[in-house]
Protein backbone atom coordinates (compact mmCIF):
# COMPACT_ATOMS: atom_id res chain seq x y z
CA UNK A 1 0.00 0.00 0.00
CA UNK A 2 1.14 3.33 -0.65
CA UNK A 3 2.29 6.11 1.27
CA UNK A 4 0.02 8.93 1.18
CA UNK A 5 2.03 11.53 2.67
CA UNK A 6 5.51 10.56 0.69
CA UNK A 7 6.62 12.01 -1.79
CA UNK A 8 8.59 9.55 -3.89
CA UNK A 9 5.04 7.78 -3.99
CA UNK A 10 3.14 10.86 -5.35
CA UNK A 11 5.56 11.22 -7.57
CA UNK A 12 5.64 7.89 -8.73
CA UNK A 13 2.19 7.72 -9.56
CA UNK A 14 2.45 10.01 -12.59
CA UNK A 15 -1.41 10.98 -12.05
CA UNK A 16 -0.12 14.50 -13.21
CA UNK A 17 0.00 15.45 -17.17
CA UNK A 18 3.34 17.12 -17.86
CA UNK A 19 2.48 21.01 -18.55
CA UNK A 20 -0.66 21.07 -15.74
CA UNK A 21 -1.47 23.09 -13.25
CA UNK A 22 -2.28 21.93 -9.80
CA UNK A 23 -2.64 23.22 -6.14
CA UNK A 24 -0.31 21.62 -3.85
CA UNK A 25 1.12 22.72 0.23
CA UNK A 26 3.36 25.15 0.61
CA UNK A 27 5.62 22.56 2.33
CA UNK A 28 5.73 20.32 -0.56
CA UNK A 29 6.02 22.83 -3.52
CA UNK A 30 9.00 23.88 -1.36
CA UNK A 31 10.31 20.65 -1.53
CA UNK A 32 9.84 19.76 -5.13
CA UNK A 33 10.90 22.73 -6.54
CA UNK A 34 14.25 22.23 -4.78
CA UNK A 35 14.43 19.06 -6.22
CA UNK A 36 13.90 21.06 -9.44
CA UNK A 37 10.93 19.14 -10.25
CA UNK A 38 8.14 21.35 -10.61
CA UNK A 39 8.19 25.55 -11.29
CA UNK A 40 5.59 27.40 -8.96
CA UNK A 41 3.28 30.09 -9.67
CA UNK A 42 2.29 33.17 -7.93
CA UNK A 43 -0.77 32.29 -5.82
CA UNK A 44 -3.64 34.67 -7.19
CA UNK A 45 -3.35 37.23 -4.25
CA UNK A 46 0.73 37.80 -5.14
CA UNK A 47 -0.33 37.80 -8.53
CA UNK A 48 1.65 40.83 -10.73
CA UNK A 49 2.11 39.21 -14.23
CA UNK A 50 -0.85 40.64 -16.33
CA UNK A 51 -1.91 38.77 -19.15
CA UNK A 52 -2.71 40.34 -22.73
CA UNK A 53 -6.17 41.31 -22.60
CA UNK A 54 -7.97 38.81 -24.52
CA UNK A 55 -11.71 39.07 -24.87
CA UNK A 56 -12.61 35.88 -23.81
CA UNK A 57 -10.91 35.87 -20.90
CA UNK A 58 -13.52 35.52 -17.62
CA UNK A 59 -14.28 38.26 -15.57
CA UNK A 60 -12.93 36.37 -12.26
CA UNK A 61 -9.49 36.01 -13.81
CA UNK A 62 -9.33 39.86 -14.70
CA UNK A 63 -10.08 40.62 -11.29
CA UNK A 64 -7.82 37.97 -9.93
CA UNK A 65 -4.67 39.99 -12.07
CA UNK A 66 -5.80 43.29 -10.61
CA UNK A 67 -4.61 42.14 -6.76
CA UNK A 68 -1.17 44.00 -7.26
CA UNK A 69 -2.74 47.01 -8.75
CA UNK A 70 -5.02 47.32 -5.73
CA UNK A 71 -2.82 46.78 -3.27
CA UNK A 72 -0.38 49.04 -4.42
CA UNK A 73 -2.88 52.07 -5.23
CA UNK A 74 -4.05 52.04 -1.75
CA UNK A 75 -2.57 49.37 0.90
CA UNK A 76 -4.60 50.46 3.75
CA UNK A 77 -8.09 49.97 2.47
CA UNK A 78 -7.34 46.46 0.54
CA UNK A 79 -8.71 43.68 3.30
CA UNK A 80 -5.61 41.09 2.86
CA UNK A 81 -7.27 38.58 5.56
CA UNK A 82 -9.90 37.68 2.85
CA UNK A 83 -7.01 36.77 0.17
CA UNK A 84 -4.46 35.03 2.91
CA UNK A 85 -4.60 35.53 6.28
CA UNK A 86 -1.22 34.61 6.75
CA UNK A 87 -0.41 36.72 3.41
CA UNK A 88 3.43 38.10 4.62
CA UNK A 89 4.46 35.21 6.17
CA UNK A 90 3.48 33.19 2.62
CA UNK A 91 5.04 35.92 0.64
CA UNK A 92 8.19 35.76 2.26
CA UNK A 93 8.13 31.91 1.73
CA UNK A 94 7.27 32.80 -1.97
CA UNK A 95 10.81 35.13 -2.17
CA UNK A 96 12.56 32.48 -0.64
CA UNK A 97 11.87 30.31 -3.76
CA UNK A 98 12.70 33.02 -6.20
CA UNK A 99 9.44 32.47 -7.65
CA UNK A 100 9.01 36.61 -8.77
CA UNK A 101 11.63 38.72 -8.62
CA UNK A 102 9.17 41.63 -7.80
CA UNK A 103 7.04 39.76 -4.60
CA UNK A 104 9.44 41.25 -1.78
CA UNK A 105 10.01 44.68 -2.77
CA UNK A 106 6.38 44.62 -3.42
CA UNK A 107 5.85 43.09 0.19
CA UNK A 108 7.92 45.39 1.52
CA UNK A 109 6.11 48.57 0.35
CA UNK A 110 2.43 47.24 1.78
CA UNK A 111 3.12 46.39 4.91
CA UNK A 112 5.18 50.32 4.90
CA UNK A 113 1.94 51.80 3.47
CA UNK A 114 -0.53 49.78 6.04
CA UNK A 115 2.23 50.18 9.21
CA UNK A 116 1.41 53.79 9.64
CA UNK A 117 -2.58 53.23 9.61
CA UNK A 118 -2.09 50.36 11.51
CA UNK A 119 -0.21 51.77 14.29
CA UNK A 120 -2.41 54.88 14.60
CA UNK A 121 -5.24 52.44 14.84
CA UNK A 122 -3.81 50.84 17.50
CA UNK A 123 -3.06 54.19 19.39
CA UNK A 124 -6.65 55.34 19.14
CA UNK A 125 -8.19 52.02 19.43
CA UNK A 126 -8.53 51.69 23.05
CA UNK A 127 -10.36 55.18 22.93
CA UNK A 128 -12.87 54.69 19.96
CA UNK A 129 -13.62 51.23 20.44
CA UNK A 130 -14.03 51.09 17.08
CA UNK A 131 -12.34 47.80 15.90
CA UNK A 132 -14.62 47.06 12.43
CA UNK A 133 -11.35 46.86 10.49
CA UNK A 134 -9.59 44.02 12.61
CA UNK A 135 -11.27 41.11 10.75
CA UNK A 136 -9.43 42.72 7.46
CA UNK A 137 -5.98 42.43 9.16
CA UNK A 138 -3.54 39.92 8.11
CA UNK A 139 -2.22 37.73 11.54
CA UNK A 140 0.96 39.50 11.24
CA UNK A 141 -0.71 42.55 11.46
CA UNK A 142 -3.28 41.65 13.98
CA UNK A 143 -0.46 40.71 16.28
CA UNK A 144 1.48 44.10 15.30
CA UNK A 145 -1.95 46.29 16.45
CA UNK A 146 -2.37 43.90 19.63
CA UNK A 147 1.43 44.64 20.84
CA UNK A 148 0.50 48.33 19.79
CA UNK A 149 -2.86 48.44 21.75
CA UNK A 150 -0.87 46.31 24.79
CA UNK A 151 1.87 48.98 25.08
CA UNK A 152 -0.68 51.83 24.87
CA UNK A 153 -2.14 50.54 27.97
CA UNK A 154 0.89 49.71 29.64
CA UNK A 155 2.25 53.49 29.33
CA UNK A 156 -1.43 54.77 30.41
CA UNK A 157 -1.05 51.79 33.68
CA UNK A 158 2.33 53.45 34.22
CA UNK A 159 1.33 57.42 33.58
CA UNK A 160 -1.75 56.84 36.07
CA UNK A 161 0.37 55.28 39.19
CA UNK A 162 1.12 58.86 40.60
CA UNK A 163 5.12 60.36 41.15
CA UNK A 164 7.46 58.54 39.88
CA UNK A 165 10.06 60.38 40.63
CA UNK A 166 10.61 61.15 44.15
CA UNK A 167 13.26 63.35 46.07
CA UNK A 168 16.14 61.67 47.73
CA UNK A 169 16.37 61.53 51.93
CA UNK A 170 19.80 62.60 51.84
CA UNK A 171 18.60 66.00 49.33
CA UNK A 172 16.38 66.97 51.95
CA UNK A 173 19.05 67.62 55.01
CA UNK A 174 20.61 70.51 55.48
CA UNK A 175 24.48 70.35 56.03
CA UNK A 176 26.64 71.46 58.93
CA UNK A 177 29.02 73.23 57.66
CA UNK A 178 32.56 74.79 59.93
CA UNK A 179 33.08 78.60 60.37
CA UNK A 180 36.40 77.53 59.55
CA UNK A 181 37.82 77.74 55.83
CA UNK A 182 39.27 74.59 54.28
CA UNK A 183 42.06 76.61 53.04
CA UNK A 184 43.76 78.71 56.08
Amino acid sequence: MANYYDIQDILMQDEVARGSVVDLPLWLAQDLVQRQILHIKLPSCFNARHEQCRPNLPLILENVLRVRKEVQADPACVDLHSKCPFYYEMGCKLVELSVDPTLGPFLLTTLQGRYKDLLCKALTATLSGNLKFLPHLTEEETRLFEAGRDSVKAFKKWRLQGPRIEKAAILGRKRNRDATPIWS
